[in-house]
């Protein structure tokens, strides 16, 4: 195992645990280039996988014990694998402790493990660390105890450790973009169907870059926020007698607006549709290898998140409103919101002026210092050797 984070990594599980790994893997934070809160909808989405992830080290256990440790937490948790069940296990934890719970759960063969994660995916950035826990998790307990299961299957057992575990309503954009990405893609993700199709999505060829700003805003109110949403969408869908928002067509917005009983759950359906349908248009224009003309549809994204989904804050707001006032092509906040990342899309000789404005706006409002750099689409996770 040479590799640079597999060295780093099994000197970390010698200090925490006294012995070597038996493996480690690998998994990628993601960036959603559009479609958000869709996939809880059954609606669109298409996100890559980030250069940044997170390294899971692991080996088993003859007793039964699960053992875990984030880098990022200076505490060990330790349970019975068999005593594992939802509500049991506070913070961090959690997310691990649900990828073992779920496959305990269906019947996967697994036993007592160590486990290590360090990462270098921004926390609380709304880049989706923990959907990448989850499916290292899955893939090193699989892998060490010889059931290693497709891709996409991963992906749902750690979708189902976030909801049913972490008692996080996520939907399966997160985990898919973390297993399914392909390094120079995006991946065009159908959220009811689970087909998936690989997109080509390569800024740099066509004189671009995809810059993202890490506004270090603390994320506000997330879970309960991102919990009413949904409930507000499955509602809007009972309503309308369709099984989800997804099943609205732009044409038929109008008449299911009027069937609403308020402007909050209009303005929430109104919000997902157009994005469904932002998605669908992006993805025709990098089929067509017209990628700078999806720079508007972000900045419309932009716009119904902020009015229509309420999900964003002032300091993403800065951070758009700078990033295209220097040229941007389009920007728009990424993830469930509330705080955490924009992301923008820039000609390649506009990058140092955007990050500029945005570094200046942000001094101008008394706000953090943003983190700023430029995202390639990257690979999904997999086995490092």
């Amino acid at each position: 195992m040479n590799d640079t984070r597999v060295d780093d990594v099994s000197a970390g599980f010698r200090k925490v645990f006294g012995s070597d790994p038996e493996g480690a893997w690998t998994a990628p934070g993601r960036i959603n280039l559009i479609g958000e809160h869709t996939d809880y909808n059954d609606g669109f989405a298409l996100p890559i996988a980030l250069p940044h992830s997170l390294t899971v080290a692991a080996a088993r256990r003859q007793d039964g014990l699960v053992r875990l440790r984030s880098g990022q937490f200076p505490d060990v948790f330790e349970a019975r694998l068999a005593d594992l069940s939802p509500g049991s296990v506070p913070g961090w934890a959690a997310y691990q402790a649900g990828a073992l719970w779920a496959l305990t759960d269906e019947g996967y063969g697994i036993g007592g493990l160590d486990l290590l994660v360090e990462s270098s995916i921004p926390t609380g950035t709304g880049l989706s660390t923990s959907a990448a826990v989850c499916c290292g998790t899955v893939l090193a307990a699989t892998g060490l105890y010889g059931s290693e299961p497709a891709p996409a299957e991963v992906a749902r057992l750690a979708q189902r450790a976030e909801n049913d575990f972490a008692g996080m309503p996520c939907g399966i954009m997160d985990q898919s973009a973390v297993m399914l990405a392909d390094e120079g893609r995006a991946l065009f993700l159908d959220c009811r169907s689970l087909e998936t199709e690989q997109v080509p999505f390569d800024p740099a060829a066509h004189g671009m870059s995809l810059l993202v700003v890490d506004t270090r805003a603390p994320r506000r109110l997330v879970e309960g926020a991102y919990a009413e949403r949904r409930r507000s969408c499955e509602e809007a869908a009972r309503i309308l007698g369709v099984p989800a928002l997804r099943d609205v067509s732009v044409a038929g917005l109008p008449e299911a607006l009027a069937a609403l009983p308020d402007d909050l759950v209009r303005r929430r359906v109104r919000h997902v549709v157009t994005e469904n349908a932002r998605v669908l248009e992006a993805v025709a224009l990098l089929r067509s290898g017209r990628p700078r003309e999806a720079g508007p549809l972000f900045t419309a994204s932009h716009t119904s998140l902020r009015d229509d989904y309420e999900v964003s804050v002032p300091e993403v707001d800065t951070a758009v409103a700078a990033a295209l006032s220097a040229g941007a092509l389009g920007a728009r906040i990424t993830g469930g919101g509330f705080g955490g990342c924009v992301i923008a899309l820039v000609d390649a000789e506009a990058v140092s002026d955007c990050e500029k404005a945005v570094r200046a706006a942000f001094a101008e409002r008394g706000f953090d210092e943003p983190v700023v750099f430029t995202a390639l689409p990257s690979a999904g996770a997999r086995r490092l050797s």
